[in-house]
């Protein structure tokens, strides 16, 4: 399988803007766009997946918590139907923008703080994986949490994720920061090489762990983005041609 890049986009709300989503969408393979309800509205929704389109960028929505003011990084307590209904309304929103400029839902990738509610809780990961299951789209996650173990339980496809720009604590799970600090673009590279040259990563405790992905994650905000991708697609194109 083609190692992929994708990138969250369309994070901004109103007048304000938070990530280089014009630069980026000429860059990655894969655009994870926000649906309302951690970032994005309606205008901010149409104008992403019309850029998407006009790259030939494939796009799956980015839903979130129901928390603007902390940008879906903040927990929240919710019910399995709750966490399935708020997916369901912002894989909604998001299809009827792509259904505009005719393009087909790639898949969900949770954001934030729902993205690390979903590794741990069986029974809120199987509330997204039934939205998944009636679209007929895989889910972006990490393997080694219950995000894979649920999916194959379920039986919706899976697409392993790596992170460039966030830790990994020593149990191979991410570190998941409210104000995470940009990557360097040299350090973004050498994970991915060491990633796809040996299969391993080094954890924030010096620990050397094992990791599974299909597609290498970049954040879009960081005034650094688009370097970090390039750096990375070079480290992908590298690796791929020493085989």
């Amino acid at each position: 399988m083609t190692i992929t890049i994708n990138a969250d986009l369309g994070e901004g709300l109103g007048l304000h803007e938070f990530g280089n989503d014009a630069q980026l969408m000429e860059l990655i393979d894969v655009a994870n766009v926000a649906c309302g309800f951690h970032a994005a509205d309606p205008h901010i929704m149409n104008r992403t997946v019309e850029l998407a389109a006009a790259n030939n960028v494939m796009v799956g929505a980015h839903p979130g918590l129901p928390d603007l003011a902390g940008f879906g990084r903040r927990e929240m307590s919710m019910s399995a139907a709750e966490v399935e209904d708020i997916v369901t309304y912002q894989v909604g929103a998001l299809s009827a923008f792509l259904t505009r400029y005719g393009l087909a839902l790639s898949h969900i990738k949770p954001h934030g703080a729902l993205y690390g509610m979903i590794s741990r809780e069986a029974d809120l990961m199987a509330a997204v994986a039934r939205v998944a299951k009636v679209h007929g789209v895989p889910i972006f996650g990490l393997a080694n949490t219950l995000h894979k173990q649920v999916c194959d339980e379920v039986g919706v496809p899976f697409v392993g994720e790596i992170y460039v720009d966030l830790g990994y604590d020593g149990e191979g799970k991410l570190v998941i920061e409210r104000s995470p600090k940009p990557a360097e673009p040299s350090a973004a590279a050498d994970r991915i090489t060491s990633a796809l040259t040996t299969g391993t990563i080094v954890a924030n405790d010096g620990n050397t762990l094992p990791i599974e992905f299909d597609s290498v994650c970049v954040h879009s905000d960081p005034s650094n983005a688009a370097e970090v991708v390039r750096a990375v697609r070079a480290a992908i194109n590298s690796a791929e041609s020493g085989k």
